[in-house]
Parts: C-alpha cells; structure tokens; sequence
C-alpha cells in the first residue's frame, strides 16, 4: 500500500479536502444519471462503489476524527449500501500509512531520539495503520513489540473535523440537528480521549489487569518507559484478526468459545469495574496462536456514572417491561430522557411504545440462560425496527434529542458487541449480575 508522505493539518487544507471530494462525488452522480438516460434499468451499484472510493481515499488521507467517522459507519451492515460498508471497513486497520520520516519525527520529538536508539530492530513500514494511529513493529531484550504511533495534527483537528462532518453525518445517519448537537459534546469528548495516549496506557493497563482472570483471553503488557502522549509500546501479538480467522472458516466449538469470551469480557467491564472497551469492531481483535481472545486496543473506552449504570440497566430487569404497573418504568424513562415534562400525551404514548420496542430488542440476550447470536432473523428484526422508527414521521418530528448522552456509546457497544457475536454465529452462555437473572417459571 503506498505511504503517505503528509497528513493536511490545517483548517483551511482539510476544509478543501472535503470540498473537492464533494464535487468528486457530484460528479459521480452527474455521470450516472447520463448512463441512466440511456439504460433506464441502471442500478447504482458503480455509483455507490465510485463515490465510496472517493469518499474513502479523502477520509484516509485525511486520518484522525474524519476517518474515525468512516470506521463507526462500516459497523453497522444497515446504515450504507455495501460498497460503502466494506471500503469503510479498511479503516480498522488497512489505511494508507504514513512514511518513515514522519514516524521518525514523532519520536525524536518525544524521545528526543529516533526509533533505532530506542529499540533493537523496528520496521520501516507499518504492520497496521487506522483512523488514529499506525502499528510498527519492533524488539527488545528478545521481545517482540507493538509500538503504536499516532499521526501528526489528529488531536488538533479533532473539533474542526467535526463541525465539516455534521452535515454528513447528519445526512447519513438520517438524524436531526438537534439530535446530533445533543451528542456532539459525547463524541467530541471520546475522540480528544483517543489521542491521549497517557489516558489509554493507564486505562489498558487497569482494564487488562482486572480481566486478566476470564478464560480464553489474552492482552498484551505496556512498557510505560517506551510510551509518550503519540507512542504507545507494548507487546506484540502473534496471531489472525478476527476477519480473517473467520475466512478460514473455524469450528462451531472455536466459534463459540471465543464468543463467550467476548461476552464475558464485556459483561464483567460493564457490571464490576463500570467502564467499558467502547469501540467492538474486529480490527481491535486478534486470535492468538493459542485461540484466545486477543484484545489489542483501549484508545476508545466509556465511564459509566452509578446513577446512569443502575436506571439503564435496571430497564433490563426481568419482568419490568411486562409490569402492570407502570410507574417505575414511566420514571426511568424520564430519569434517562426518553421522555421529558414537555411531551403532549400523544408524544409520551409515542415514545414510551417505541423505546419499550427498542429496550426489548436490546435486551432479548438478557432474558434467558442462553442465546443464539447466530440467529440472523434476530438482527434483521433489529435493522427494520430502527428503519421503521427512524423514519417514521412522528419520531423525526421531535424537537427535543431522546435519551441520555452516556447512552450513545453504551448502546454503539452494545450494537457492536453483537454485530461481532453475530459475525461469530456463536451460541453462548450469557452471563451477568444476579439481579437481572431470569425468574424462574413456576
């Protein structure tokens, strides 16, 4: 893959960025509605794949938040057509590099020495590059090491990026301006966190520790002596991605086993320690030679406030959906923002049957000793559900953002965690507090 040799840093020089590819896109169009003239039954399968390429090789160039974004949307399979999905999806980790000076620049800045003072041996290319940073190997004292390098002017962009990408998102996530502005502060807020790598040595280093006991897990050690606020060293991990590990086509008994590793993993973050590895997307994984579950990045994590914790999940609580009556639930709804003192009637009936809908999808996992994820109807029931409602006219008429902000990255996991079950078609065990076990039928 050709390397970068720079990264547009400045306000102005990202802004043209998406301008030109705006008008590569207009383009695109204006080419297939001339083919269309001429062949009516014209698909727009080479538009989507064109403009994909478009949109992908300006993202990537211009890494950080805005190809961040691009990564968040390949998540989820119903959001965009396929080409868009599956070029996306290269942001995990297959972007465009950047080249060895740059690389170089970075740790003598930090170290006030180049990477070969520091270590044995260390690649002169990237292993893996993403949205905010790429993967050089290297060693040491007879060790294998991942350093992780972040790209120049990600952290400074972070705000401008996102006031570019509004518009976008605002367009394809189908969401109102109100609504998005609701949860700007969230996500701004995650992204700045992204580039703090003194953030994210600390965080892997308390999440790794406590995890460390659940089965068929693995994660690395970080050496804080090697690491800096752009540079991150730890060790490296041999194995597959979890894209490819499933290419090769794995048992039902591998699939399962890795699955319920995943899920234990994140029930325990989320229920013992209240913070959550908030970014589930398969580049972030790896299995390991000796088929354990690999976790190899903590740069996107989500603190869980108490009182935030308890209403949330307390709306999982066996039974509470179903009760006759209503109250506990008609208060969690307000303490968590589904509804608010302004509604009509008719708005509050509205919305406490559409987010009912939604919590039952949500927590279909949570209410048995057992569940399939490889039951696709499931998660197509979930895609036309949010289809349906965030189409519907009575939804999108709202002026007012619904739920809580601390629920977007918490419901993005959650989604995430399950597209990743259901990409394992893993059958598991699910695990979780006492309080929400299931009653048992007399």
């Amino acid at each position: 893959m050709k390397e970068q040799k720079s990264i547009p840093t400045g306000k102005v020089q990202r802004a043209g960025k998406f301008l030109r590819t705006g008008a590569k896109v207009g383009g695109n169009y204006i080419k297939h509605y001339a083919k269309k003239a001429f062949n009516p039954d014209l698909d727009r399968q080479e538009l989507d794949q064109n403009n994909a390429d478009d949109i992908y090789d300006a993202l990537s160039t211009l890494k950080g938040s805005a190809l961040k974004v691009a990564q968040m949307m390949s998540m989820d399979k119903n959001m965009l057509p396929t080409a868009y999905t599956d070029k996306f999806a290269l942001a995990q980790y297959s972007a465009p590099p950047l080249s060895l000076p740059l690389v170089v620049k970075t740790f003598k800045k930090t170290f006030g020495k180049g990477p070969e003072a520091l270590f044995e041996t260390f690649s002169a290319k990237a292993i893996n590059a993403a949205s905010i940073g790429q993967v050089h190997q290297a060693t040491l004292n007879g060790k294998k090491l991942a350093v992780k390098i972040q790209y120049p002017g990600v952290a400074e962009s972070v705000k401008s990026d996102l006031r570019i990408v509004k518009p976008i998102a605002m367009r394809m996530f189908n969401i109102t301006d109100t609504e998005l502005n609701h949860y700007m502060g969230e996500v701004e807020t995650k992204l700045l966190e992204e580039t703090d790598y003194a953030l994210e040595l600390q965080r892997s280093r308390h999440i790794s520790q406590a995890c460390r006991h659940l089965p068929n897990l693995f994660f690395p050690d970080y050496y804080p002596e090697l690491c800096g606020p752009r540079i991150l060293t730890m060790d490296w991990v041999d194995g597959t991605h979890l894209k490819d590990w499933l290419d090769a086509n794995p048992s039902q008994e591998e699939r399962n086993k890795i699955g319920q590793a995943l899920w234990d993993f994140y029930n325990f973050q989320v229920h013992e320690l209240l913070m959550v590895h908030a970014d589930p997307h398969p580049g972030n994984f790896i299995i390991t030679n000796q088929n354990q579950l690999g976790v190899i990045d903590f740069g996107c994590v989500k603190e869980l406030p108490q009182d935030f914790y308890t209403d949330y999940f307390t709306l999982l609580t066996p039974g509470l959906l179903d009760s006759s009556s209503p109250e506990e639930l008609e208060a969690l709804f307000y303490k968590l923002d589904f509804l608010n003192t302004a509604d009509t009637p008719q708005e509050k009936a509205m919305f406490t049957a559409v987010f009912k809908e939604m919590i039952t999808l949500l927590g279909a996992p949570f209410a048995g000793n057992t569940f399939d994820f490889g039951n696709d109807a499931y998660f197509e029931t979930i895609y036309q559900t949010g289809e349906r409602i965030s189409n519907d006219k009575a939804f999108r008429k709202s002026k007012s953002a619904r739920g809580s902000h601390h629920g977007l990255y918490i419901n993005r996991t959650y989604f995430g965690l399950y597209s990743l079950l259901n990409q394992l078609k893993a059958n598991i065990t699910i695990t979780r507090p006492d309080w929400l076990q299931p009653k048992a039928v007399a």
